[in-house]
């Protein structure tokens, strides 16, 4: 499976784990029931989003790299930068 698919697939899992708590809140479900839902869907999250930045250094930085471009090579490290700044707000 390539890494498009993987990471395709576990976020169709995590959008049905958002559908059901959806339907787990219009059915009045315990809220700690629903919490613990959330925080699962949450390192589901996390997860995908490890994958895709793992892909985006292995692919991207590592195609700049690979160009010898200066230029090409502080954009994409610029891009992580400002990727790790936002994590932090």
């Amino acid at each position: 499976m390539s890494d498009s698919a993987a990471i395709i697939k576990r976020l169709n899992r995590i959008e049905g784990q958002v559908r059901g708590v959806a339907r787990m809140v219009e059915e009045d479900r315990y809220c700690i029931d629903i919490l613990h839902q959330v925080q699962a869907i949450k390192s589901a999250l996390s997860r995908a989003e490890s994958e895709i930045l793992k892909n985006h250094a292995h692919h991207c930085v590592a195609e700049a790299i690979k160009t010898g471009s200066a230029k090409a090579q502080r954009e994409k490290f610029s891009e992580l930068v400002d990727l790790f700044e936002k994590t932090k707000r």
